[in-house]
């Protein structure tokens, strides 16, 4: 299967090959349940390009996220001087980046993507609190949509007013990811000391983030409730994705619900530890994508 989906992304030369080759095993270390899910549900064609970005995103996040500020907006200027060597060379000593200028010789829009995405990577750099939801969204606008279209951008529909509302809905439903990946990783960012909660919200609930309490049940139950409210807010993306990619958006709105319920389960014991989907109901939810993508297109 990956040999045909090689073929058919027009990757032939030997070492690229194994290039991707490379960073599909990457990919299949780090992300198991979202590189089964491209495998599964998207077209193979796109599957070796959607593996080249989810690996570079991995490899910058990598390596910008390690030691003081100072030192990850060097490791941040490094690798954007490698990025755009590679990208005007055509060519990298890098596999990631020769997967990356590869791809995006193949879908163009690509590269913008690469460079909405690591402008933002300085935002991402510098940040140690977010104030308020306008904060969070600042965040969400400058980092997390252009690192969601990365690989999004890939799925995105070819008519400008189409990709327009495309790329709006997303923005919603990364929204709604990032508040949830705040709420998961809360105890490990806190130890860290870049908690992603809104700061308001921690004083208007008078929430502990250390340790477990009603305070912090209260706070994770209202930014729960705003993540849910993103996700129906988001809902319309499925139907704008074109058809032959609306299984894998389905599959992927429907793991962020699953994240919901078990941050709302988890509550204010996030304190002490993360939370992620139940691995049995994301499996249930891969296989029936599957079998109806299988069963022929549907509208919605």
């Amino acid at each position: 299967m990956w040999k045909r989906a090689l073929d058919r992304a027009g990757v032939g030369a030997p070492r690229l090959r194994r290039d991707y080759t490379e960073q599909r095993r990457a990919v299949r270390r780090f992300a198991p349940a979202e590189y089964a899910a491209a495998r599964l549900l998207l077209p193979a064609g796109l599957l070796p390009h959607v593996v080249a970005a989810v690996a570079f995103m991995h490899e910058t996040d990598d390596r910008i996220d390690r030691g003081a500020a100072d030192e990850r907006a060097a490791a941040l200027a490094e690798w954007d001087a490698l990025v755009r060597k590679a990208f005007a060379e055509g060519d990298s000593e890098l596999p990631v980046l020769r997967c990356l200028t590869r791809t995006a010789e193949r879908h163009p829009e690509v590269r913008g993507h690469v460079t909405d995405f690591l402008r933002g990577c300085a935002y991402e750099v510098a940040w140690r609190t977010i104030a308020d939801d306008g904060e969070l969204d600042r965040y969400v606008r400058e980092y997390a949509l252009p690192a969601l279209m990365l690989t999004a951008g890939l799925l995105a529909p070819a008519a400008p007013s189409a990709r327009e509302a495309f790329t709006a809905h997303c923005h919603v439903l990364i929204r709604a990811m990032q508040r949830l990946d705040f709420l998961e990783d809360l105890a490990e960012d806190v130890r860290a000391g870049r908690p992603g909660v809104p700061a308001d919200a921690v004083a208007r609930h008078g929430a502990d983030l250390t340790r477990p309490g009603p305070e912090l049940g209260r706070l994770v139950a209202e930014q729960a409730d705003r993540a849910a409210a993103d996700l129906v807010a988001a809902a319309p993306l499925v139907g704008v994705a074109a058809p032959a990619y609306r299984p894998f958006v389905r599959a992927l709105t429907g793991v962020q619900r699953l994240r919901l319920d078990a941050v709302r389960r988890a509550g204010p014991a996030l304190a002490a530890r993360g939370s992620g989907p139940s691995a049995p109901r994301a499996a249930v939810l891969l296989l029936g994508e599957t079998a109806r993508a299988r069963r022929g297109p549907r509208t919605g």
